[in-house]
């Protein structure tokens, strides 16, 4: 056992809980269950992280589902590799309220065991926008009803997390704005669509819809020990919509509400990586922290939509380092995060674009090796 332990770079409770968790899950399977995950090259990207920078200055993180910690080799991959982690949908309106009768606390009460073992940092991903339930999309919802569920629900998922060990981030808002223009209810229940907007508007220059400060005045009463991340969606380029954000903090840090760091979701296609959308990206980074903000990238994926071949995977890669980089580059005026939506190509969003750090089976692709390269790239010749 001591010798099986030590090939995950460590050893005490975490990786004693794991190990028992693998050894419960088998029932005459081989060891792993789902198959022991090879261990990369080189220390790991926490251990890196954790030794090279300062506390909370770099994070590094990935995301699953609880359903993927019941798996051996993807919970053993997340503890070994990252100290940051996003629960993927655990937390969200759609599966805490997925029957208006009931909350269901299940899938995000795994995690808080799970990060007091582990000792990773975890965001809570639980924002006010289109990732709510079908039965709030429904058109018969008055405004009324949609300010009563969404009070109710943040304030329940802050007095049940808040304080707790190893929640130190909070996604508030996600995807309020869509093309320029405020994100708004459409026919139907089945949609991306934002049926808070329902709500009302403010009476400000932007209308700003009332849904967004009443988001943050509930975070700000029942969650004081958390971050708040605004979250969104489309990339730096899309300059009508990040001025719209920008200007919507200010609006909240007017009301004296707090929002403590912008996230950006980072779904982009290999070759994303133009001298231009770098500029926009730094641009962007330094906007955030001349205005105290942290920057976070939320969601990270790199998708390969024309196969795997080795020169796709090396692009992959580029594109991943680039990204990555441009935070790196700019830690010193403020904290930094990644975040890749993906722990391995077995499972998750899109997996058919091959996202991951890790492949199918949990093996290191190129583009893990390329996140390695550049924090050590970053903490070399007295760069820390």
């Amino acid at each position: 056992m001591r010798r099986l332990l030590s090939r995950f770079g460590g050893r005490g409770p975490v990786y004693s809980a794991v190990f028992l968790m693998v050894i419960v899950c088998t029932s005459g399977s081989p060891i792993f269950g789902d198959g022991e995950p090879p261990v990369p090259d080189g220390r790991r990207l926490r251990e890196i992280v954790s030794q090279n920078f300062p506390k909370g200055a770099v994070l590094i993180g990935a995301t699953i589902g609880a359903g993927g910690l019941r798996r051996p080799s993807l919970a053993i991959v997340l503890d070994r590799e990252f100290g940051y982690v996003t629960p993927e949908n655990d937390y969200k309106h759609m599966i805490v309220r997925a029957d208006p009768a009931n909350w269901n606390w299940t899938p995000a009460d795994a995690w808080e065991k799970h990060v007091k073992a582990s000792g990773q940092v975890l965001r809570m991903h639980c924002p006010i926008g289109p990732q709510c339930s079908r039965w709030a999309k429904e058109d018969v919802r008055t405004a009324e009803e949609l300010s009563n569920e969404l009070k109710a629900f943040l304030q329940k998922i802050c007095q049940r997390y808040n304080g707790k060990h190893g929640y130190a981030y909070m996604d508030v808002v996600n995807e309020t704005i869509e093309k320029g223009n405020w994100h708004k209810d459409k026919a139907g229940s089945t949609q991306w669509e934002c049926p808070w907007f329902k709500i009302g508007q403010d009476t400000d220059k932007n209308k700003t819809p009332l849904f967004i400060g009443m988001s943050f005045e509930v975070a700000k009463q029942f969650a004081p020990d958390t971050k708040f991340i605004f979250n969104h969606h489309e990339e730096p380029a899309a300059v009508n919509s990040w001025r719209l954000i920008k200007e919507t903090i200010h609006y909240l840090r007017a009301r004296n509400l707090r929002v403590d760091g912008i996230g950006w979701q980072a779904h982009v296609d290999s070759g994303w990586e133009t001298p231009e959308r770098l500029a926009r990206l730094k641009d962007l980074i330094t906007w955030a922290h001349a205005n105290s903000l942290e920057f976070h990238v939320t969601e990270a994926s790199v998708w390969l939509k024309k196969g795997r071949s080795e020169t796709q995977l090396k692009g992959q890669a580029d594109t991943y380092r680039a990204i990555l980089r441009a935070l790196l580059e700019n830690r010193q005026g403020g904290v930094v995060a990644w975040n890749t939506w993906h722990v391995s190509d077995a499972v998750g969003w899109h997996t058919e674009w091959h996202p991951s750090l890790f492949d199918a089976d949990c093996r290191a692709k190129p583009a893990y090796y390329g996140i390695h390269e550049e924090l050590v790239r970053a903490t070399r010749d007295g760069e820390r």
